[in-house]
């Protein structure tokens, strides 16, 4: 019964689904075309043919055409308990310094000091550019790397007091202030500016202190207001040659406007006033002396020279990499021009080891020299009175 009804269904479903015929085209292909696989392999490149026959030394990657960074523009990487003293109390104040955010290849050898010397002497070697103001600027100068905006953060009305807190810690001889531009500020943050110096001068007024300010949008009586600080260098920088600047500064910075800044800080009474130029963004030689002999005009008594650096590609490119002998020749340029100072190099900046290359020893020569005018002044007063009575 069971094998008859199995028969049954077998026949119904026979029945149900017919066969396919002979002529139903098939998807498959017939097993007769298929390649054989190791036929190609062994028909295919073997490994000499992917081996040349002249392999180079080293493969060089990126961009081979661009202008090489030269060997004496090269610097070590930052070291030593000064640097790390310094890095750790500004991150616990919250500060900035240009020498951070302008990406400055002598951070390491600034803030490091002396070697060899002790802890107190390295310290008071090292020379720290603290940033004012916050760390974002209204101009944006084709050679900077400070970030940029029309409307920056507000003034933090603790960082004057976190300021000379932390300068007095750290143990330094010599401190340079500097800050971005904040044209947004109705005084463009020269009051500011001076009430930082002015704590500096109270927690420390052993320590010498450079202002390098921006040219407050031409404002002299704001001017006037930092250079009665109490600082004892007064720096402002052209950066460029006159014809250059429209094209390296940001529009709202003029030379002229720059050469007034510094001339009004010397009228105000400020010992020593200084500058700064980049070399390589495109000057000639006349250019460059045509600036040097306005900086005399206006009695200037320090330039510093040294070699622009594009920060990141998105900056104006370096025309060119002036030559060490090229820094020397414009040192003696300058010095036979009769600036007070000169510092010249492919890694100077505006405030590079600025306290060991020579401020220091110029402001204290200059107040012993003082000194020893009043004694002798004081002398002939008293040997004339003396000669009187007689």
């Amino acid at each position: 019964m069971v094998r008859t009804v199995y028969a049954a269904s077998s026949l119904l479903r026979a029945a149900r689904i017919p066969r396919p015929s002979i002529h139903t085209r098939a998807l498959a292909t017939a097993s007769s075309s298929k390649p054989d696989f190791r036929q190609a392999v062994a028909d295919g490149p073997t490994l000499d043919d992917f081996i040349a026959d002249n392999v180079p030394d080293r493969v060089v990657l990126g961009n081979t055409s661009a202008r090489r960074l030269p060997s004496y523009l090269k610097t070590s990487i930052p070291k030593g308990a000064s640097f790390a003293k310094i890095k750790s109390d500004l991150r616990g104040l919250n500060l900035h310094t240009v020498c951070e955010e302008a990406r400055c290849p002598n951070i390491g050898d600034c803030w490091g000091g002396k070697e060899g010397v002790t802890p107190e002497e390295g310290r008071s070697a090292a020379t720290a550019t603290i940033m004012l103001m916050g760390d974002t600027c209204t101009r944006g100068c084709r050679f900077c790397s400070v970030k940029t905006s029309r409307t920056p953060p507000p003034l933090d009305p603790h960082e004057p007091e976190h300021t000379a807190e932390a300068i007095s810690r750290w143990g330094l001889g010599y401190i340079v202030l500097t800050s971005v531009d904040r044209d947004d500020l109705a005084d463009g943050g020269a009051h500011h500016f001076a009430e930082t110096i002015r704590k500096i001068k109270q927690k420390a007024p052993q320590i010498l202190v450079e202002a390098l300010t921006g040219d407050f949008a031409g404002s002299l009586p704001l001017v006037s207001l930092v250079a009665k600080s109490g600082l004892d260098v007064y720096a402002h920088n052209i950066e460029t040659v006159e014809a250059l600047t429209p094209f390296v500064r940001d529009r709202r910075a003029k030379f002229r406007q720059s050469l007034s800044v510094l001339e009004h800080a010397k009228k105000e009474g400020v010992r020593i006033t200084k500058t700064s130029i980049m070399l390589g963004v495109g000057e000639n030689e006349d250019q460059v002396m045509d600036a040097l002999r306005e900086l005399r005009k206006v009695d200037v008594d320090v330039v510093t020279f040294g070699q622009y650096m594009r920060p990141t590609k998105r900056h104006m490119k370096v025309d060119r990499y002036v030559e060490p002998a090229e820094f020397e020749r414009w040192k003696q340029v300058a010095e036979d021009m009769g600036f007070l100072y000169v510092a010249s190099g492919p890694l100077v900046r505006s405030s590079y080891k600025a306290r060991e290359f020579y401020i220091e020893n110029v402001l204290r020569g200059k107040a012993a020299e003082k000194k020893v005018k009043k004694l002798i002044a004081d002398s002939d007063v008293e040997g004339f009175g003396a000669r009187t009575s007689a």
